[in-house]
């Protein structure tokens, strides 16, 4: 199954044993930026998180938390809900570990090829 989520394809295996080359992309791009994977951590140290509490503690602007927020979240890596006049936003642990997986596989297969030579 895909879903088209703002221009990005993304199949239903975000959370399973495989991931294509296109999320792995997706989430390595998003976890580059260094202001965007100091959110992420954030968002990962709790259940959930409002966009208020990453303001008051990133030290970025409310508009910076939102672009940030969007790109995790196109990337799988966060889910977020509104309650009232508030985002919660929590982390999406199985993503991690499926995309820790699929980096996994990638350098066994390279090792593989590389001792075969």
């Amino acid at each position: 199954m895909r879903v088209e989520r703002k221009g990005l394809r993304l199949s239903g295996s975000l959370q399973s044993s495989h991931m294509d080359h296109l999320e792995i992309q997706n989430i390595s791009k998003a976890l580059a930026d260094e202001t965007r994977l100091r959110i992420f951590e954030a968002i990962a140290g709790k259940k959930e998180i409002t966009c208020g509490e990453l303001v008051s503690t990133h030290g970025v602007t409310p508009a910076t938390i939102s672009h940030h927020l969007k790109v995790l979240q196109e990337a799988g890596l966060i889910e977020s809900r509104r309650e009232g006049l508030f985002v919660y936003s929590r982390s999406m642990p199985g993503v991690i570990e499926a995309y820790t997986r699929a980096l996994g596989k990638i350098v066994n297969s390279k090792r593989a090829k590389a001792r075969s030579r």
